[in-house]
């Protein structure tokens, strides 16, 4: 499948052939990238185009290489007018590819969260930590091997730091809740945050067609901050965007007020997730227990969204993952807070 022809952010001009199914063009130079990590419509690059120049935000994993390289092809957009690749965060599903794509762009640049720089120039405990999450087997299957970046081509970010791309300027700031070395991109051409998962997931599934989207926090292992989490989220809503483009799944929000809807949303299931976490933080079963709730809360929310449009095993198959995380990260959070590390 192909998506019709499009025109060309980099020099304004059609392009001539019909996209690939795996990249979306939204609007402002701004594409979609597919990164065919564990389901269609699941995990997202983005590919940012200006006056021939271009940036990623996000990655996907190694084995998204393939697509990152094809949509670049696609646009007609030579891989030494890249000019950066910017993971929002080190989580592989977001860098695990960062290394192997830098290896095919021979002028960029990757700027990195300065928290998050050492595990670019060697991903070894990056995976180890993600092994202890997922399994060796998983590993392999997902991620296939991590590959380095060199130190000279490679720079931290700083909060509030501005970038160029093309004849537009991309804003960072600094935005832990969901992991300590995380930014966020703001693009004033499209008045859109590239989010990482500090603005949640939301996945195209659980669309409405009057509604618009629905979304949910993630809280996966092992930096979790409900508050520091919210504060981030507020931050954001200070630029009053339009959009968000979240990595969980693409572009959504249709103008300011639907954004901030979402952002309501997502901050009142960050405090029921607490609430959760909080009652159960003394249950014998407490991940399974955790899980039965965690599940129920998102049921009750996408059928507060969609109605009866979507029987709650549906829901539960299409959460299943993200609930088992966002248990797992509840309780590091829990043990953190027993403990006065938080």
């Amino acid at each position: 499948m192909t998506r019709p022809a499009a025109t060309n952010a980099a020099d304004a001009t059609p392009v001539t052939t019909a996209l690939p199914d795996y990249l979306e063009p939204l609007d402002h130079g701004v594409y979609a990238i597919d990164t065919a990590f564990q389901r269609d419509h699941f995990d997202a690059a983005f590919l940012v185009v200006d006056n021939g120049r271009a940036a990623f935000i996000d990655t996907g994993t190694r084995l998204a290489l393939p697509r990152l390289l094809g949509a670049l092809e696609a646009l007609g957009i030579a891989r030494d007018a890249v000019d950066w690749v910017i993971p929002t965060h080190v989580h592989l599903d977001h860098a695990g590819g960062v290394g192997t794509l830098m290896r095919e762009l021979p002028t960029a640049t990757m700027l990195v969260h300065p928290r998050g720089l050492r595990h670019m120039l060697d991903p070894k405990a990056l995976w180890l930590g993600a092994s202890a999450v997922y399994g060796d087997e998983e590993m392999k299957r997902s991620y296939g091997e991590l590959v380095g970046v060199p130190e000279s081509r490679a720079q931290e970010s700083h909060d509030e730091q501005r970038i160029q791309v093309g004849g537009r300027a991309l804003r960072l700031i600094d935005t832990p809740g969901h992991a300590r070395h995380h930014h966020c991109v703001w693009d004033e051409a499209s008045r859109g945050w590239f989010t990482g998962d500090t603005f949640g997931l939301s996945y195209r599934e659980f669309d409405d067609a009057e509604r618009g989207a629905w979304i949910m926090p993630t809280s996966t292992p092992v930096q979790f901050e409900p508050e520091v989490l919210k504060a981030s989220i507020a931050r954001m809503m200070a630029a009053r965007p339009t959009r968000m483009y979240v990595t969980h799944y693409s572009r959504i929000g249709r103008d300011e007020a639907d954004v901030e809807r979402l952002a309501a949303l997502l901050v009142a299931q960050i405090d029921d997730m607490v609430e959760i976490a909080t009652r159960l933080k003394d249950a014998p079963d407490r991940h399974a227990a955790m899980k039965r709730e965690l599940l129920a809360l998102y049921q009750r929310r996408v059928k507060d969204h969609l109605g009866d449009q979507m029987p709650p095993t549906r829901i539960a198959a299409l959460l299943a993952m993200d609930v088992e995380l966002n248990a797992q990260g509840l309780e590091v959070w829990l043990d953190k807070v027993a403990k006065g590390k938080t």
